[in-house]
């Protein structure tokens, strides 16, 4: 399996003059960290304060992604947030509030620890946020996104996409607000069209890089078994991404999933736990991709001397492993 060679073949040119953005599942934070890393020009619209100390960057959600939007799961959260951005979408949820009157925003619940310290100061932030994303795709000429989930809960009202279910990180779960989502393959395929489309209005040269991620689903919210429940969803992202890659000559899929998923890897890439990707797999997957697109300029820590950045999942900020912690 580590003799694998042109897996990847790059569809376009990807130097260090194109300014490139990046958003998707937790999986997407290490492309957005090995892109800033070996010097490539990285979008960053929300920088972290000068007061907050490095190592508690992605604690508060900065130096993850281009904007400080969190992890965004499904293809259907990316454009409502690209609509709130825009003004054309005004959803009725606003915040969740706790007993002590600490707000949380419903559409990036992890970026605060604690949550903001009120209503208005969470929606201060919001504004300021919402102003950045707007201007993203202006500033962008190759948009990499990790597709990472099917599976979504929204709101019944107004059928807003969240990256959690209320409850588990904020908010508090209500059946008569809130209906499980499990996307099917022409709702993620519509929703990615719709995205593109977009931005491609607002920058018609924009290129595309997508990839899914091969972390599986912690639980399933479907009456299956979780890893029938997996194989259907990134089966799903898998086959989008396919054939949103061979339509266009401006969007590109590299094999990241298959490089440590697929049946050649016998799992020698994940944690024990079989969830985790450990930092051998992240490696190879980045080595692979960068090479094919022509970067010798390398990484010349070995996967143990990673700095927590390039690879640790302590470092990682993923949502949806929160799930592990109910029914324990």
């Amino acid at each position: 399996m580590l003799g694998i060679s042109d897996i990847y073949e790059p569809k376009f040119e990807i130097d260090r003059t194109v300014r490139i953005s990046c958003a998707g599942s937790c999986f997407a934070q290490h492309i957005g960290a090995q892109f800033k890393k070996r010097g490539f020009n990285y979008v960053d619209l929300e920088t972290p304060p000068p007061a907050l100390s490095r190592e508690r960057w992605h604690e508060f959600g900065y130096d993850l992604y281009s904007a400080r939007y969190g992890n965004i799961y499904t293809p259907r959260q990316l454009i409502q947030m690209l609509a709130r951005a825009s003004g054309t979408l005004q959803p009725i949820e606003t915040a969740y509030v706790d007993e002590n009157g600490r707000a949380r925003d419903p559409f990036r619940p992890a970026i605060e620890p604690d949550g903001f310290a009120d209503i208005d100061e969470l929606e201060t932030d919001r504004r300021y946020h919402l102003s950045q994303v707007a201007s993203m795709l202006d500033q962008t000429d190759l948009f990499v996104f990790t597709l990472g989930l099917t599976e979504a809960w929204e709101s019944i009202e107004d059928g807003v996409a969240l990256p959690t279910c209320p409850g588990t990180v904020g908010g508090t779960f209500d059946p008569a607000k809130y209906r499980f989502k499990n996307f099917d393959y022409e709702e993620t395929l519509q929703d990615m069209n719709a995205f593109i489309a977009l931005a491609r209005e607002k920058n018609p040269q924009m290129k595309f890089l997508l990839t899914v991620s091969p972390v599986p689903l912690t639980a399933t919210a479907t009456d299956q078994h979780v890893l029938p429940a997996t194989i259907y969803s990134k089966s799903v992202l898998r086959a989008v991404a396919g054939a949103l890659s061979q339509k266009h000559e401006f969007v590109d899929y590299f094999p990241s999933y298959e490089l440590i998923a697929s049946h050649p890897m016998r799992a020698m890439y994940y944690m024990p736990n079989l969830r985790n990707v450990a930092a051998e797999g992240v490696a190879q997957a980045m080595d692979v991709f960068f090479s094919a697109i022509g970067d010798q300029s390398g990484d010349t820590e070995t996967p143990n001397q990673a700095t927590p950045v390039e690879a640790s999942q302590d470092d990682l900020v993923c949502e949806e492993a929160i799930l592990e912690t109910f029914g324990q």
